[in-house]
């Protein structure tokens, strides 16, 4: 029997129960994938929280993990046994020693990524990638203001769109995330809890503005991320760890004649073509040293309560992993 982390309830991190489960063999389609490291995001609280009733209970979250292919099922091409994958899943299932896998979701990883550095980086590059790539192509001299830059995601977006040339301003919360932001490509560090970010955006920029706002924290956010653009600049929403954006009057874009979108990774990663377009790039970057991560914190998949615990309290220096035993 393989084990896995059963979610039978809502609520805290001691829901959260280690349990033996049979996985059985791969249908059409699918990778069985017995899993050497798994991803934690936040995504995966809000869904033991209940905030996102998007796992069907019982049920085993996660959506992001790496792994070696132990069988593949019938019409599966292009993956043999023994193969180094990777994947972000919307089907979740990744908390487990094991597991069934749509072939269509399955990376190869190259041979110079580690398993426990791709498990803490996929899901995080691939946003940053849509971010930078196709949300809004960055362009070398182009302003940028990137709410929570010390952050998982923040710090690849300062370090990739510092790579493309941008001015890179950042939002952080201390002096010390500050100095990560800057070690990360960011010219300018605000502390937003301490002045008014988007006056000192205006003043960096010479009253001009930046030409993209990339915004995770979403409700307290929202106000002054619209101040600070420039004429036609565009807000891109990708996040609502403040809580959800108030409704507003879309005529107030018409101040800047601005956009604005609210991107979800998981639409991106639909197409095969374009998934394996996005992982090249952000294989290539990590290869090219444009991004660089620490591989995660690692918790055995028996502490996943534990890891839930510290990844809430906001006490994680960094990025947390899960590993199978």
């Amino acid at each position: 029997m393989d084990k896995a982390i059963l979610l039978r309830n809502h609520g805290g991190p001691e829901v959260l129960g280690y349990e033996s489960v049979e996985v059985g063999a791969p249908g059409e389609g699918e990778l069985r994938v017995r899993q050497t490291a798994i991803g934690i995001n936040f995504h995966d609280v809000y869904v033991r929280t209940g905030l996102y009733k998007t796992l069907n209970l019982p049920g085993i979250p996660g959506i992001e993990g790496v792994g070696v292919v132990t069988e593949v099922g019938p019409k599966v091409g292009g993956f043999s046994s023994g193969d180094r994958v990777a994947y972000v899943s919307p089907q979740y299932g990744a908390y487990a020693s094991c597991r069934l896998l749509p072939a269509a979701q399955a990376l190869r990883l190259p041979d110079d990524l580690d398993d426990y550095l791709a498990a803490t980086i996929l899901l995080k590059g691939l946003t940053a990638e849509m971010l930078v790539k196709r949300v809004h192509a960055l362009k070398g001299g182009e302003a940028v203001l990137i709410h929570a830059a010390a952050g998982g995601v923040g710090r690849l977006l300062c370090q990739w769109a510092s790579g493309l040339g941008a001015l890179v301003i950042g939002t952080v919360g201390s002096q010390e995330k500050a100095e990560i932001a800057r070690k990360s490509g960011c010219a300018h560090a605000i502390l937003y809890r301490q002045e008014n970010f988007a006056k000192r955006v205006k003043d960096i920029t010479q009253n001009r503005g930046v030409d993209v706002v990339y915004d995770s924290v979403g409700r307290d956010t929202f106000e002054g991320s619209l101040e600070a653009l420039a004429t036609f600049g565009h807000l891109v929403n990708f996040g609502q760890s403040s809580g959800p954006v108030e409704p507003f009057q879309v005529s107030r874009l018409a101040a800047g004649s601005y956009s604005l979108t609210r991107p979800i990774v998981f639409h991106y990663l639909k197409d095969r073509t374009r998934l394996e377009e996005m992982a090249a790039n952000l294989f290539k970057a990590i290869s090219h040293g444009i991004i660089t991560a620490k591989s995660g914190k690692p918790y055995k998949l028996a502490e996943a309560a534990q890891a839930h615990a510290e990844l809430e309290s906001r006490s994680a220096a960094g990025p947390i992993i899960l590993l199978p035993e």
